[in-house]
């Protein structure tokens, strides 16, 4: 069994019920145990030109799982779910009904033409290391350090819901 760390976020729809069916079903699939499920905080829309204040706000999280999958299989059960949630893929960062981002698996670095970990953003983004701060104090990104000192250096703003 391998740690994964996947983030969660909706601006469209019923936010709160879709997380809650996407978080469900992640943790009933086959060869995935759920460890933890951070609270809820709410960000900005972030498009490609920036943070967009006129789009639908995002709830964000992160849960922490034990995995037989292997990453590749593992993004493919997260792929579905946002599919069986009413996922589009027009927009490059566009509005959606659920994303599932696959951040880290037990620190492994892969970068193939579809997937990358840890994920390339991760890093940055505080709607993802607040969360996951919250559930595991002490965790890394590998290739980038403790999340603790990456929330610390994000700038981006959240509020904890």
């Amino acid at each position: 069994m391998t740690r994964a760390v996947i983030a969660f976020g909706a601006n469209l729809g019923d936010r709160e019920a879709t997380i809650a069916a996407a978080v469900r079903e992640i943790a009933e699939a086959t060869g995935v145990a759920l460890v933890a499920v951070s609270p809820v905080y709410e960000s900005a829309a972030v498009k490609d030109s920036g943070v967009d204040d006129d789009a639908p706000r995002y709830l964000n999280g992160v849960i922490v799982v034990e995995t037989a999958l292997a990453p590749h299989a593992l993004l493919e059960l997260l792929q579905r779910i946002e599919l069986e949630h009413g996922r589009e893929r027009t927009e490059h960062w566009g509005d959606r009904t659920l994303d599932l981002d696959l951040i880290d698996v037990d620190g492994i670095v892969l970068d193939d033409e579809r997937l990358v970990l840890p994920h390339p953003r991760a890093s940055q983004r505080a709607f993802v290391l607040a969360p996951w701060l919250d559930i595991d104090p002490d965790a890394e990104l590998a290739g980038h350090g403790p999340i603790a000192a990456l929330r610390a250096a994000a700038t981006d703003e959240v509020v904890r819901r």
